[in-house]
């Protein structure tokens, strides 16, 4: 997988959700109506969708399995926070990567 163009979250309101995404990160709203929302991040996009009107989602260009290698666990400095729907969000601070014992 090269890129991911987009992964849609389920949140209860559309409006308090890009709200908040809004407050809490640099982003510019590419689309919005009353089922769905479209944000726009330097490297990605993130589609907030109501429950009932559209699937949680993670849209690729392109999928090839063969370019995948082994995944390794390190410990990098991920912080999971809470929208007000309960998704997580992961955000990444470098600065805060622990090394292991």
């Amino acid at each position: 997988m090269e890129t991911i163009h987009h992964v849609a979250l389920q949140v209860d309101d559309i409006g308090e959700a890009v709200a908040w995404y809004r407050q809490q990160f640099v982003c510019e709203v590419k689309h919005q109506e009353a089922t769905w929302a479209l944000l726009s991040f330097d490297n990605t996009n993130i589609a907030l969708v109501l429950p009932g009107q559209h699937p949680p989602h993670i849209r690729m260009p392109r999928v090839d399995a063969n370019h995948i290698g082994p995944l390794a666990a390190h410990r990098d400095g991920t912080a999971h926070i809470k929208d007000p729907s309960g998704n997580s969000p992961h955000t990444l601070d470098p600065q805060s990567r622990k090394e292991p014992a």
